[in-house]
């Protein structure tokens, strides 16, 4: 297309105007100063073509052109000649002379589109059949699941009617309007592009404006949204993008995704894009560079590598279940389903609920046959019904949380097929609702119904009772209440109902808004002394099943025969605590405090200390308590010489021992991750460290994975750190496979060795949603992704804050992530080694995925 000036030259811009008559389009193409005689082509296409499509795509566009002169001076303009054409031609003409006051802003857009159209036509067109492109094509859409479930126009109309003042919807308000809340910097951003293109200049617009914007956004031809797109970084709409242009767009896109790390280095970026883009340093990129980039960008795509022949299967099997419309078939599938995955709870909760009510019945039936019976009715029989499966009850409550008994039957039994031992706390927590059922019962028997009918039995009815309460029967309810059977209960009753209620999360966790006075009863301090009343509970509990009303004779009284084994076992297991830990004080090797409130610590390992990855450990604190003992992940593996553990501050114990060794770490600096740090073996002048105490190691579920070929780990926020240290075992594995190929390890340990480890295949999905949780471990990524050359560690990173890829809230990231890891192998997310997917993964097919790829194998998952 040529372009012939009368005047001084000046940068070509380019803008496409569509006006529809009928079912006619026509498009109007200028170029030029903008004033004194202009003379450039006017395009007039008379084929019938979608108002919504761009100039820039039109490759479909009649090459006949006409040349129009005009005489633009000021805010008037005058056509000066007509070269070829029709009576439509200069209909077209006219127009422009009736529109002088926009007229300036008109020809900076006419100039601006025929730019677009000549630069697009200088460069080839991607192929858009490739299999990546094709992906790409179904991205950057403004409008997604993700924005919400009101996409109709209707319900935007809805909504503009309850937002707009006077007759008009404002800027502020158009995010709330289209349904994109959390973005309300990017949805201002948007706005402005579609008024620019319009050439609105209020910020307000009208509904019909609001229709014209939303038919825009939603359109489902790519090249529409890569337009809309191109128009919001290109601000000052000359149809080149700059360098600094390039920088906000980057910088909004990682406020829009939670990406402070990216905000910080937007500067930097922009000059990667530019550098790739604008290869002849021509200090600007266009319409067809940013297509180009979007379309090649797939082909480096983050998500799994599937061979041919497991893609070949996922596409032959459905990945969605067949619906059964049979509602029996149905239930009893769900029911097949539900029984296959807990049957190990259900016949552990079944014994034991057979248990308490075998008790209770026989104790009922034995005090039925009592003349105690004839006076207190159902009462009484309730009551010790009760009080028999609380004795039970208090004496098993012990048994989930004596851990090193629990330890020892996981590893050297076989105990563990059969019996949950991983639900020990889940087990504790149904058996203290039971203790709780059973004292509503004991005690409102006794208290509203036993008690008064003894005071107003008559004479005659009283006289087989004597033997219990004495030849004058009690005069009144008080009589009841200050004996030794009575004060005892209500103080067991007062003192369980605290520890109950303060371990209830919302308690434990803060979660209610107090008031300050009541804020500070809870938490997990609270939650932690409260529960040690468990002792004055258990002393008053003997008290109490000594001086029985109805039970003189010793060896009816059995509330000491179901407590005796239980709190041996329990006073066993706390003192090897106390006496393992007395030998256990570790010295403080390395602290990193990192975002996302975590506290990485790396203690010396005490001679003798042997654990399995996947265990846990108890550390102890003195400067922030000396009593409180917390369990945390080992995330070091067997095979290193430090234990460490990562600690996210989640309460008022992690969050003091965070201050604590917050004092004593420094800045961390350029090359280190972390926002403090301290190395005893590097540094000097190092402050005192706190003295810690640590007691284990512990079973936890996921030590066993050794047994399988194939382990999917699967970790979410700082759930991931037991399974980083499975990783670093397996790593460490394969580093000795490999020593012992190559000779460098004995034989002895080869047989050692090569024997218990069973797993050659493992993958990792860790769900995070912050940025900066991936410097948590970040050394083992890298050093996962350094060494697996042959891909036997898979490593899947998930950043939850960011828009699942397609949306165009995050196109210029997936872009600017694939440049990035292209040219550094390093991924801008996580900084780390591992490119990070967005959004929450489909788990359906990460299952199907491993299960094609490893048939006939049985797969160790673990979540944490």
């Amino acid at each position: 297309m040529e372009i012939s000036q009368e005047r001084e030259n000046h940068h070509q811009e380019i803008w496409s105007e569509t006006e529809s008559n009928g079912s006619r389009s026509t498009r109007v193409g200028f170029s030029g100063s903008l004033s004194g005689p202009l003379s450039g082509p006017l395009v007039s296409n008379n084929k019938k073509k979608s108002s919504k499509k761009s100039a820039r795509f039109s490759d479909e566009v009649d090459q006949d052109y006409v040349e129009i002169t005009l005489d633009v001076r000021d805010d008037t303009v005058s056509v000066q000649n007509i070269r070829g054409g029709d009576s439509e031609t200069a209909l077209l003409a006219s127009r422009l002379e009736k529109r002088p006051s926009t007229l300036s802003v008109k020809l900076k857009q006419v100039s601006q589109e025929l730019k677009r159209m000549t630069s697009s036509k200088k460069f080839d067109r991607v192929d858009r059949a490739k299999s990546g492109a094709a992906r790409a094509l179904k991205g950057l859409k403004f409008m997604t699941k993700n924005v919400g479930t009101d996409r109709g126009w209707s319900q935007v109309e809805k909504r503009f009617d309850e937002l707009e003042v006077d007759g008009k919807l404002p800027k502020t308000r158009f995010s709330q309007c289209i349904g994109m809340n959390e973005s309300k910097d990017f949805a201002g951003e948007l706005f402005d592009a579609l008024a620019r293109r319009r050439g609105i200049t209020s910020a307000s617009i009208t509904k019909d404006e609001l229709r014209q914007f939303w038919e825009q956004i939603t359109d489902q031809s790519f090249d529409s949204r890569l337009q809309t797109f191109f128009d919001m970084v290109d601000k000052n709409a000359d149809g080149r993008i700059s360098e600094d242009e390039v920088k906000e767009i980057i910088t909004l896109s990682a406020s829009a995704n939670k990406l402070s790390k990216l905000q910080e280095r937007a500067e930097e970026y922009a000059a990667l894009i530019m550098e790739e883009l604008d290869p002849d340093n021509l200090g600007f990129i266009e319409l067809h560079n940013l297509e180009m980039l979007l379309l090649q960008a797939p082909a480096q795509s983050t998500h799994m590598h599937t061979d041919s022949r497991v893609l070949s299967q996922m596409l032959s099997q459905k990945l969605v279940p067949t619906k059964e419309y049979n509602p029996i078939k149905r239930s009893l599938r769900s029911l097949n389903y539900f029984i296959e995955d807990n049957w190990k709870r259900i016949w552990v909760i079944a014994l034991w609920l057979s248990i308490c009510a075998a008790l209770f019945t026989w104790k009922f039936i034995q005090y039925k046959n009592r003349s105690a019976f004839r006076v207190m009715g159902y009462c009484v029989t309730i009551a010790k019904g009760a009080a028999e499966t609380l004795k039970f009850n208090m004496a098993l409550i012990l048994m989930p949380v004596c851990r090193n008994t629990i330890t020892w039957l996981r590893s050297k039994t076989k105990l563990g097929v059969v019996v949950p031992f991983d639900d020990n706390i889940n087990f504790h927590k149904v058996i203290a609702f039971g203790i709780a059922i059973g004292v509503g019962l004991h005690a409102i028997s006794h208290l509203t119904c036993d008690f008064p009918r003894l005071l107003h039995a008559t004479d005659a009815e009283y006289v087989p009772m004597k033997k219990f309460f004495g030849d004058h029967r009690p005069n009144n309810y008080w009589w009841f209440v200050k004996g030794t059977e009575g004060w005892t209960g209500i103080v067991m009753v007062v003192l369980m109902a605290i520890a109950f209620t303060l371990a209830q999360p919302w308690f434990r966790r803060n979660k209610l808004k107090l008031p300050p006075l009541l804020k500070k009863l809870t938490g997990f301090n609270a939650f932690w002394y409260s529960h040690h009343l468990f002792v004055i509970v258990y002393a008053l509990l003997i008290v109490h099943g000594y001086f029985l009303y109805l039970s003189k004779k010793w060896y009816k009284k059995t509330t000491w025969m179901y407590l005796a084994i239980p709190m041996i076992i329990y006073a066993c297991e706390r003192l090897l605590r106390a006496f393992r830990s007395g030998y256990k004080s570790v010295k403080i090797l390395k602290v990193a405090v990192y975002p996302g409130n975590v506290l990485a610590l790396h203690v010396s390992k005490p001679q003798g200390f042997k654990y399995h990855s996947g265990q846990y450990i108890f550390v102890n604190c003195a400067d922030v308590s000396p009593f409180q003992w917390h369990p945390f992940s080992i995330t070091s593996a067997p095979g290193d010489d430090y234990v460490s553990v990562h600690i996210r501050t989640a309460g008022d114990w992690t969050s003091q021992l965070k201050a604590v060794f917050a004092k004593a770490c420094q800045p961390a600096s350029g090359d280190q991750s972390g926002l403090l740090r301290a190395d005893m073996l590097q540094g000097n002048n190092i402050p005192r460290m706190p003295k810690l105490l640590i007691d284990g190691p512990y079973g936890a579920p996921a030590q066993d994975y050794k047994d399988y070929e194939v382990i999917l780990l699967v970790g979410l926020g700082i759930g991931a750190t037991p399974l980083i240290s499975i990783l670093k075992d397996v790593l460490n594995n394969m580093k000795q496979q490999k020593d012992i190929e190559q000779g460098v390890v004995e034989s002895g340990v080869k047989n050692n060795k090569r024997k218990p480890f069973a797993t050659n295949r493992a993958y990792f999905y860790w769900v995070t949603r912050e940025q900066g949780s991936f410097e948590w471990f970040k050394g083992v990524m890298d050093e996962i992704a350094d060494y697996d050359k042959d891909g036997l560690i898979e490593l899947h990173n998930y950043c939850t804050s960011v828009y699942e890829e397609g949306d165009a809230r995050s196109a210029l990231i997936t872009m600017l992530q694939s440049l990035h890891h292209a040219k550094s192998g390093v991924d801008i997310v996580s900084g780390t080694r591992v490119k990070t997917h967005f959004a929450r993964p489909n788990w359906r097919t990460v299952f199907k995925h491993t299960a094609l790829k490893h048939p006939g194998k049985r797969v160790g998952k673990y979540q944490y």
